[in-house]
């Protein structure tokens, strides 16, 4: 008798299964109704913990003990179940609806699919799976074959009841595609705040709604040409081919505690399978919140202020915002704090949002990493940064660094600063927060100012431009808004390296386990994004600048990327 029989006479029949000579499915387990059945299951899968809270207990290698929750299941087969493949290792899938078909080394169809033939060549051919024999190869790791497994997994010490809810839960596990996918479309959407630029919104649409519609034209000419056809089909497979993408703007007004309501109403009325960029210099926290309660992905976001609590699964921010220089700043000088001895870092920041984020990065690396007293000094809003204050300051401390994280007001003091007599201290301040005027600053300042630059070096970021225009359809790069450009090209790329590794398995968790096994890439804008599971800022990095000397200068490194 099957799980969905038991399910539905609830506790009058028990489910018998056999290891060896056989175990029954204990009357506890057959009196939990099916969402008790996924929650518990679920944790064992993704934490490594039974149903009473304790640990789950295993075997790695052969026979060293271990506690699963050092070794889950997770870990390996990924959140959605469906495995995973790094160069030529593969880990099979762990769900119910594939291990209970025949396994062979093609797929009927999709044989020339690159990604279909690396997924199926190089796992080895099974009969499908049982109750019976899954529970054999969880427990003493032999497959149906008669292989042992024992090399790569665990064998999991489970008592007839857990196990009955471990397979139970394998077969709820990725067995229906997720919201926002149709017969031959696959919906998304981005979400805009109101009172964003227009120049910024458009910069940010162009590269999003040419990818939708490059796709949906492919779509359409392989079925009118037979090259394109074959050519499409190897490339994403007869599924992926098929499909046209369709693209929503949520548009958000108002104060942001009513934002959730408007995002309910877009939702109701057009799920999606996913969130492409966005835009905020503000507030984002609740679109945040409602993708993770709805587990809805949403991919990088272009918002100065992500969340940060280190639990977020459906949201894959492009880095961790303003306050990534702030970090950046403290893990650069960190470095070095052997050569402060007992002088102070003084920390000048501005009391608005941006101030308090850059505040607040680098004081969460500084108090770790570093024995060297900070004195925090808050500026409040509308009130400049007096030259005759700052000089004042440092002639009476001393420090061996000032920071200020302020705008282009401060440069009149930090000028000043520099020339301090008798002050042979650094000077550090957010190139970003600058804008324009970093590139004017007066070559007295430049030989005594650093700054933090999130981003490429924008010399080398040149050689991008040409990958930027392609998504332009002939209009002038100079019109845009180039770093909303790049962030937005980089969502178009993310999104189709994931969906054709995704062998038409749509997904939410699949979607962004695949992302989170992407190598390392070198897009426009950012040095480098880096990727693994469960990593939600991808851009990990900062470099410490100063500006070059001359009419027309460049930014010049005074740091490797400093990475977190």
């Amino acid at each position: 008798m099957n799980f969905r029989m038991l399910f539905i006479l609830v506790a009058v029949v028990l489910l018998l299964f056999s290891v060896g000579s056989g175990f029954v499915f204990a009357a506890e387990a057959a009196q939990l109704t099916p969402e008790q059945i996924k929650r518990l299951g679920e944790r064992m899968y993704r934490e490594g913990i039974l149903p009473n809270g304790e640990p789950m207990q295993a075997f790695a290698a052969g026979e060293i003990p271990v506690e699963a929750t050092s070794f889950t299941c997770v870990s390996c087969h990924l959140r959605s179940g469906l495995g995973a493949i790094e160069g030529t290792v593969i880990t099979p899938p762990a769900t119910g609806k594939i291990l209970y078909e025949e396994r062979t080394t093609s797929i009927k169809g999709s044989e020339f699919v690159p990604s279909y033939h690396s997924y199926a060549v190089y796992l080895p051919p099974r009969p499908a799976y049982t109750d019976d024999t899954l529970a054999r190869m969880i427990a003493s790791g032999v497959d149906p074959k008669g292989r042992s497994t024992m090399k790569l997994m665990p064998r999991y010490q489970l008592d007839d009841e857990n196990m009955a809810i471990l397979i139970a839960y394998l077969k709820t596990l990725s067995n229906e595609f997720s919201v926002g996918v149709g017969e031959d479309k696959l919906h998304f959407a981005t979400v805009i705040v109101e009172g964003s630029e227009a120049a910024e919104v458009e910069s940010m649409m162009v590269p999003l709604q040419f990818s939708v519609d490059r796709k949906n034209s492919l779509a359409t000419a392989a079925v009118n040409n037979d090259r394109v056809a074959r050519m499409a089909y190897n490339m994403l497979g007869p599924d992926l081919l098929a499909r046209r993408f369709t693209l929503d703007r949520w548009i958000l007004r108002g104060p942001s505690d009513t934002w959730r309501t408007q995002l309910e109403d877009y939702y109701r009325k057009n799920p999606v399978f996913a969130l492409l960029g966005g835009i905020s210099h503000g507030d984002w926290e609740p679109v945040h919140r409602f993708c993770e309660e709805k587990q809805l992905p949403s991919i990088f976001p272009q918002v100065d202020y992500p969340v940060i609590d280190g639990h977020n699964w459906y949201t894959i921010y492009l880095s961790r915002g303003i306050r990534q220089e702030g970090e950046a700043a403290a893990r650069y000088l960190a470095g070095m704090s052997e050569l402060f001895k007992d002088k102070k870092v003084i920390q000048i920041s501005r009391d608005s949002r941006r101030g308090q984020a850059l505040r607040e990065g680098f004081n969460e690396i500084w108090d770790v990493r570093s024995k060297t007293s900070t004195l925090d000094i808050h500026l409040p809003e509308g009130e400049t940064l007096k030259a005759e204050s700052l000089l004042k300051l440092i002639k009476k401390q001393q420090p061996a660094v000032v920071i200020v994280w302020d705008g282009a007001s401060a440069l009149p003091a930090l000028r000043v600063a520099a020339n301090a007599a008798g002050w042979k201290g650094l000077l550090l301040t957010s190139g970003t927060w600058l804008g324009e005027s970093l590139w004017t600053l007066p070559e007295d300042l430049r030989e005594k100012l650093y700054m933090t630059w999130p981003y490429r070096l924008p010399q080398e970021n040149v050689r991008f431009d040409i990958a930027l225009r392609h998504v332009l359809g002939g209009r002038p790069l100079k019109k845009f808004n180039t770093e909303v450009l790049s962030k937005a090209y980089i969502v178009n790329e993310v999104l189709g390296k994931a969906l054709m590794d995704m062998r038409g398995e749509y997904y939410r968790d699949f979607f962004l386990d695949n992302i989170d096994m992407l190598d390392d890439a070198y897009f426009p804008l950012y040095e480098r994004l880096s990727f693994g599971q469960g990593q939600r800022y991808a851009s990990k990095g900062c470099f410490i600048v100063q500006l070059g000397k001359g009419e027309n200068p460049q930014l010049e490194r005074r740091s490797e990327w400093v990475t977190r």
